[in-house]
């Protein structure tokens, strides 16, 4: 096994998934781009076993394969196990005990393997770094894992201090694509570890040879997919996925029941300015669009009342003024217009019949639309599917784990098309709960 560096650096791809044949699959495609080295990724060990790296060290007997093990105890056992199945390198928690360590650093030399310690959670990163690399192991990796990617974090952050610190190749891994794996060349790293901008691509072989690309030549290579985006970039973010793709990421909540909506293939994004009004009172609705900042979304409770306290005038100026939307738990009229305009609006009625401007309720205060709270500042998207609510607070996790959906979808999308079905991608029968 040639020795990594940053001027021979080597791509190294996650198998991420958790049935061998589509790991297997991928693995082909992403060779034939460039990939140098094969992670049978913790997923995958954790449904085949090990004879998943025993299948890949038979099906690709010139690649070093690595196992991400994940091992926090009992080093010498999971090394010796992972080195008799193939692995050539065997990956160990930085956060184990240093006798974990020690004991697999003795193992994978008696089993001729090398160890790789992913520094995952540590603490104090550059000093575990050191630290292990006294207890000679072979490599360091420098990984922010996808729960902490989905809240912003980056992998970059850090791997300069490490790679300045340590004798012994780096790796990184959390987030990794063509356009960020140059600048991890650039700041040390001998082994870039991809995963899902490979995995969930629809073309593998093609994403694995631009991230290599961007490795040698040291110039990233541009894409629009496999980013984390920033409290900035939400907007642009959201308009990207789908609110079924949203509430997915959230574990099937946040949708607006009964909420549909009245302009097809209109599609909108913003924070929620909130008016609650009683039934058929149009006032406060009107009134909020002069409160209302640019690139917000009236959300109405309206209590689901029947007469309207929405229509046309109050569309057009939504429109002048840049608010992107209006939901309303209630009735809206002039829908004909509403969607000449191509405005997103979305209501639980629609009547020809409108309410009277009395005045009563309250503007930018916590309301219920849909069955849902909704606070001043939540995300609020919707589309031909329906409206979702993201919380202020969750609402950068929930933008990144939503595009994660989306390019996940991408990928089983191309297998569909190259022959095969849905059911056969998810081996659904494979996964279905046994019961008794």
């Amino acid at each position: 096994m040639s020795q990594p560096s940053p001027e021979r650096p080597i791509l190294q791809l996650a198998l991420d998934f958790f049935d061998l044949d589509r790991a297997l699959e991928v693995a082909e495609e992403a060779v034939r781009g460039g990939v140098d080295w094969l992670e049978v990724g913790t997923p995958l060990i954790k449904s085949e076993g090990l004879n998943a790296v025993r299948e890949f060290k038979r099906r690709f007997p010139g690649m070093v394969i690595a196992a991400d093990m994940k091992t926090m105890d009992t080093g010498a056992a999971e090394v010796e196990a992972a080195s008799k199945a193939g692995a050539d390198v065997v990956i160990v928690l930085g956060a184990a005990d240093d006798s974990t360590v020690r004991e697999a650093v003795d193992a994978a030399r008696r089993y001729g393997s090398k160890v790789m310690v992913d520094l995952l959670n540590v603490e104090d990163p550059v000093r575990r770094a050191r630290r292990v690399e006294e207890l000679g192991v072979d490599y360091v990796c420098v990984h922010i894992g996808i729960d902490q990617q989905m809240k912003g974090m980056d992998a970059l952050d850090v791997l300069s201090k490490v790679a300045s610190q340590c004798r012994v190749p780096v790796a990184i891994a959390g987030g990794i694509n063509s356009e960020t794996a140059a600048k991890a060349v650039e700041l040390g790293a001998s082994v870039v570890i991809a995963g899902g901008a490979i995995t969930k691509a629809e073309d593998a072989e093609e994403a694995a040879r631009s991230i290599k690309q961007a490795m040698l030549s040291r110039k990233p290579v541009r894409t629009e997919l496999y980013k984390r985006y920033g409290v900035e970039e939400l907007e642009a973010a959201f308009m990207k996925v789908s609110t079924p793709n949203i509430s997915d990421a959230m574990q099937r909540r946040g949708e607006m029941r009964g909420i549909r909506p009245v302009t097809p293939g209109a599609k909108m994004a913003g924070r929620a300015f909130t008016v609650r009004t009683y039934p058929g009172d149009w006032a406060k609705p009107v009134e909020a669009i002069d409160q209302a900042p640019p690139g917000s979304v009236i959300v109405i409770d309206a209590s689901g009342g029947e007469k309207a306290v929405w229509g046309e005038l109050a569309t057009w100026s939504c429109v002048v003024k840049g608010i992107k939307g209006v939901v309303i738990d209630g009735a809206i009229r002039d829908v004909d217009e509403i969607r000449a305009l191509g405005f997103p609006a979305f209501a639980r009625h629609v009547s020809p019949t409108a309410g009277d401007p009395k005045g009563f309720g309250e503007l930018n205060v916590e309301v219920t639309c849909g069955g849902v709270k909704v606070r001043p500042g939540d995300w609020v998207v919707g589309d031909d599917n329906g409206v979702v609510v993201v919380p202020s607070e969750l609402a950068v996790e929930v933008a990144n784990r939503a595009l994660d959906v989306l390019e996940k979808e991408n990928r089983v999308r191309e297998e569909i098309r190259r022959g095969s079905t849905l059911s056969q991608v998810l081996r659904l029968k494979r996964w279905e709960k046994i019961i008794g």
